[in-house]
């Protein structure tokens, strides 16, 4: 297990527009799955896997997160808040938090319920030599996400986000948490809104820098909780079992 690694940073800035009313009042990452919000079962994932610091940043209903969590002493973590006046984007929003992160770190976005083994794919990304690795799932929707296209080895030869609906760029989609090494941060820009996959991606992958992409087995469980049909999805499959919680790990 990659016990090294032991920083993250969850993106919790997100007004969650496809979500609302739900989302009027409650930041997405709090909506509850079964009893328990989104967000916590995203720290109880990363600390199962080592992470001991986690970095969120927040906007749309921001003080809420903080009022929750706290300084994570509650849940066995220390957690680190950026605060953003306006949207800075996936990748700003990581780039602001420059000075915290000193390696290889997680990113995951907020939306995101899963239970697949991080440390593995960690494991993978220090194998492969990688400036940044995808977690990727093959998808019956791809033109709703990232869709990656790779080679035999894992590396990404194309990222395209949310293409159009009669590409044929294939089904593997982004899931959404990334393991990055800390030099892709000289590749963000110090100022303004930046995305991931719009922006950063697709530039690493044309200056030939080494962006892998980690494949989920059939058996993992992910799910991006990004509209109202999703979110409901969620919830019966927490019901049913189809999640492991991993909220042991907390504490």
């Amino acid at each position: 297990m990659s016990r090294d690694v032991v920083k993250a940073m969850i993106l919790a800035a997100g007004e969650g527009t496809r979500m609302r009313p739900l989302t009027l009042e409650k930041p997405k990452v709090l909506l509850p799955v079964g009893e328990v919000p989104l967000i916590v079962y995203t720290l109880a994932w990363l600390k199962s896997h080592g992470i001991r610091e986690v970095a969120i940043n927040l906007y749309h209903l921001g003080k809420k997160i903080k009022d929750l969590l706290g300084d994570g002493s509650g849940f066995g973590v220390k957690i680190h808040y950026s605060p953003e006046e306006k949207p800075l984007g996936t990748a700003g929003g990581v780039k602001r938090m420059e000075k915290f992160f000193n390696t290889t770190f997680v990113v995951v976005y907020g939306d995101v319920l899963t239970d697949f083994n991080l440390s593995a794919m960690i494991d993978f990304h220090k194998a492969k030599g990688a400036l940044a690795t995808l977690s990727l799932l093959k998808v019956p929707n791809p033109w709703e996400v990232g869709v990656a296209d790779i080679n035999s080895e894992g590396r990404l030869l194309s990222f395209e986000e949310k293409p159009l609906h009669d590409s044929e760029l294939g089904n593997l989609g982004s899931g959404g948490v990334y393991v990055l090494d800390r030099g892709i941060l000289d590749h963000i820009p110090g100022q303004g809104f930046c995305d991931f996959a719009y922006d950063i991606f697709p530039k690493l992958i044309g200056l030939g820098l080494p962006v892998y992409g980690y494949l989920l087995k059939p058996e993992d469980y992910l799910i991006d909780i990004g509209t109202l049909d999703k979110y409901h999805k969620a919830n019966e499959d927490a019901k049913e079992g189809k999640v492991r919680p991993l909220l042991g790990s907390l504490g």
